[in-house]
């Protein structure tokens, strides 16, 4: 076994382990991180392994919440159910999108704007859908949290902590071996040169698709988690801009491309974000937009400093050669 395995399983294992060492607040930015590292690994799909940028994956999470969402409120259908559809929907989307880019030849910022743009149709459209609330918000029904629920999805925190840990496992192992297999080595093609790969055979406009549906198909089991956890919904906050960036910044700051980037590009930005917000709590000072400031700066800084991310180099001081990026 490896160093890399052996890592891993102590990682696993130790997260297992973490709801007993952690108060409520410490399990609640957990749950976060997890949370981030799994989105951030679905929109890694997309963008770091076959180099589709979007900057709309927000539409992902909040077609997903919805979707689930309104299936458990109006017909009493159980989220595992619902969760199917939302990744049906999402896959729908995402083909929508894909077949409109690729067929037409729209890639690179264009390809980006196109999926801000379908973001921002959908907000204005969930707005003004009365069934699942408009602007006023859609909001699921609150259960006694003590008792855990698992085929409702109605519990305490610690079950959706192990649910985002089940997520962040699940997408972790998906990429693993999506880059050690065919569809990733086309993908990883195409990425790094699409008019090379089309020349040695490889479908390019079928394996973009691919990228685009596994990616939104991920991002809507996060979709359902963020219903399920939040129990309340607003176009204006889930379809948001400023959401499609919380998703991407784990991986830019982690690593575009690698496995674990968006792991540590999710700890590190949660943790900043809530000890500013601690800090300036206790001090008695509360300063609205503190975590989009802190995330313009990162983003900042990540562009001009480390444009390949902290993971990299860590896992090369580590000699963990085989995970550094999809390129290994």
């Amino acid at each position: 076994m490896n160093r890399s395995a052996v890592a891993l399983l102590v990682l696993l294992a130790v997260l297992l382990a973490l709801p007993l060492a952690l108060d409520r607040y410490l399990l609640s930015v957990t749950i976060l991180i997890l949370y981030f590292a799994y989105v951030g690994q679905a929109w890694n799909v997309m963008m770091g392994f076959a180099g589709q940028l979007s900057l709309g994956h927000a539409l992902f999470v909040g077609l997903g919440a919805y979707t689930s969402a309104a299936l458990f409120q109006h017909f009493a259908i159980v989220p595992w159910v619902g969760m199917l559809a939302a990744i049906a929907v999402c896959i729908v989307m995402g083909s929508i999108i894909g077949w409109l880019a690729f067929r037409f030849g729209i890639g690179g910022t264009y390809f980006a704007l196109l999926t801000i743009a379908f973001a921002e149709f959908t907000r204005i459209g969930f707005e003004h859908f009365g069934w699942v609330g408009g602007t006023g918000g859609f909001f699921l029904r609150v259960t006694q949290q003590d008792h855990v629920d698992v085929v409702h999805l109605r519990g305490p925190p610690i079950l959706f902590y192990y649910l985002a840990l089940a997520l962040a496992t699940v997408g972790f192992v998906l990429c693993w071996a999506m880059l050690r297999g065919r569809l990733g080595f086309y993908f990883r093609a195409i990425r790094d040169n699409e008019e090379a790969a089309r020349a040695a055979g490889v479908n390019v406009f079928r394996y973009k698709m691919y990228a685009v549906q596994i990616s939104s198909a991920m991002t809507a089991l996060a979709g359902v988690f963020f219903a399920f956890y939040y129990n309340n919904l607003f176009p204006e906050q889930i379809f948001h801009i400023s959401r499609s960036i919380e998703i991407i910044l784990a991986p830019i700051i982690g690593g575009i491309g690698t496995l674990f980037g968006p792991i540590l590009g999710a700890a590190l930005l949660t943790l900043l974000s809530e000890g500013i917000n601690q800090a300036l709590s206790m001090a008695g000072h509360e300063v609205p937009g503190v975590k989009q400031i802190l995330y313009g700066v990162a983003l900042g800084a990540a562009i001009m400093f480390m444009p390949n991310g902290i993971w990299p180099g860590i896992a090369r001081r580590l000699g963990f050669r085989r995970a550094v990026t999809a390129d290994d």
